[in-house]
């Protein structure tokens, strides 16, 4: 299975240097709250796609049409403010380096502002990624195998302040997909340390700041420093 590059709301100077390149992996991965010119780096630098969701303080990039280098938005050309070259899986199933994702970007709404969503919001958004998801593996047979979002389920590693609220629609929406992995941001650990969730078949991993993740598939979740989780919380 493909290594990546994880990225998530928190820039890390030294890897915004040539020295990234000695990284040995095949993809950029983001989730969310980071500058897409960050990403675009990361990518370029590694000579790898990268595959992202946007974050709560991320650009809109909505109504956007892209095809090839061109993009249109409002049926003229327009300038896409993502990062060149970048796949943005939010709200869409994409193949990216041998791997299918899921994704979902945004936090809770808690201000004006792009990329909130209220709960109902979120589930609708949900749904309609679930059904994608599914007439994707009806035509190809191919699993989902990883949701990536910036926030986590809601208990499942999020915070009780109204900002850092999770989404409780992704509990189904695991349930439904059964993804190897759920990669998410948007909640800071502040140099605690932050155990992965494990749900049913998912692994579930803060990713903020960057780590090298080896994307197989985990054999047994709980076995090896994982929280296993029997019962969604809702």
């Amino acid at each position: 299975m493909p290594k990546a590059l994880v990225v998530a709301d928190e820039v890390d100077e030294r890897l915004w240097t040539a020295a990234v390149a000695s990284l040995a992996v095949d993809l950029v991965i983001g989730a969310g709250d980071l500058p897409y010119e960050y990403l675009e780096f990361l990518a370029t630098a590694l000579d790898v796609p990268c595959v992202f969701v946007p974050g709560n303080h991320d650009p809109d990039l909505s109504g956007y049409t892209r095809y090839g280098g061109l993009s249109m938005k409002d049926g003229f050309p327009s300038e896409w403010p993502g990062p060149a070259g970048g796949v943005d899986a939010d709200g869409r199933v994409v193949d990216v380096a041998g791997l299918r994702f899921a994704g979902l970007g945004g936090s809770i709404r808690y201000h004006d502002g792009p990329n909130q969503w209220t709960q109902r919001q979120q589930a609708r958004r949900a749904r309609r990624l679930e059904r994608r998801a599914r007439w994707r593996r009806r035509r190809d047979g191919r699993e989902v195998d990883v949701l990536l979002t910036h926030s986590p389920p809601r208990h499942l590693g999020d915070r009780e302040d109204p900002p850092h609220h999770g989404f409780s629609c992704l509990h189904r929406t695991i349930e439904t997909l059964r993804p190897r992995w759920l990669l998410h941001g948007h909640i800071h650990p502040h140099g605690e340390p932050v155990p992965d969730r494990v749900a049913g078949h998912t692994r579930i991993r803060n990713v903020v700041g960057h780590q090298v993740l080896d994307l197989t598939r985990p054999g047994c979740p709980a076995a090896d420093g994982g929280v296993a989780i029997r019962r969604y919380p809702r």
